[in-house]
């Protein structure tokens, strides 16, 4: 079941073709299985790191789930003529597991963000969602290496948690997860779900609908956020580097 899907390469990286309907079954069937397994979200910003540091490659395709975060990769696809059934963002694929876990009984715990928001994200789902049991939280703020990340892998082990959200931001989450994912003997499913658990807190609002509906959260981040303007300047040169290279025969 969940290698069950076509891959579409945008640009070096694995996405898999999946409706969100299709990955949250795939996420699930994956909590029933006998390893960990994890799910990236990538989006443009990222694609575009890969594409000029290639070391992130291997990185991101390890990934047992890589869907694509973003419009800017969905319109990559189709640029190079093999398109991606839609994007599949990762805060609207961590709440449909939150759904899927309080239906079933597993447990969830939160990695990451600032001290008191994994806790806060927690009390509201708990309250959206009667039945899910989160059972634990730690803030992203620890070394990720050595004993204090030693102690936070032990702390979600100890929990028994089947699910674990990792928000540490880009591509610290991904690589924490792929140096641990041998150390973790309780979780089947580690999602890297960047600043999702800063929106389930109420820190952080998602733009309104007629943006997200139209492809332009990106604009929305930018009005509430001008000094992003420097990392929202990689979505068209990523664009405009995927023309290049179909051109190129690059792609």
């Amino acid at each position: 079941m969940t290698n069950n899907f076509q891959k579409i390469n945008v640009r070096g990286v694995d996405f898999a073709a999946v409706t969100p309907d299709e990955a949250t079954a795939i996420c699930t069937a994956m909590l029933d299985g006998d390893r960990v397994c994890t799910v990236f979200t990538p989006n443009a910003e990222i694609v575009q790191l890969c594409v000029e540091q290639p070391d992130y490659y291997d990185l991101y395709n390890s990934g047992d789930l890589v869907v694509p975060d973003g419009a800017g990769v969905v319109k990559a696809a189709k640029i190079l003529g093999r398109p991606l059934p839609g994007k599949v963002a990762g805060v609207e694929l961590g709440e449909r597991m939150l759904a899927v876990c309080a239906a079933r009984g597993d447990g969830v715990y939160f990695l990451g963000a600032k001290p008191g928001v994994a806790e806060e994200a927690a009390k509201r789902m708990c309250s959206k969602y009667p039945g899910l049991s989160v059972v634990g939280t730690h803030d992203g703020y620890f070394k990720k290496s050595g004993e204090e990340s030693d102690a936070v892998v032990a702390a979600v082990n100890a929990s028994g948690a089947g699910l674990l959200f990792v928000c540490l931001g880009v591509p610290v989450q991904e690589r924490w997860i792929t140096d641990n994912r041998e150390k973790l003997t309780a979780a089947r499913v580690c999602m890297c779900l960047g600043g999702s658990l800063d929106v389930y807190a109420g820190v952080a609002q998602r733009a309104p609908k007629f943006f997200v509906d139209h492809s332009l959260e990106w604009f929305y981040r930018l009005m509430k956020e001008p000094k992003r303007i420097g990392r929202m300047m990689k979505l068209p040169k990523f664009l405009f580097g995927t023309y290049l290279a179909k051109i190129r025969g690059k792609a």
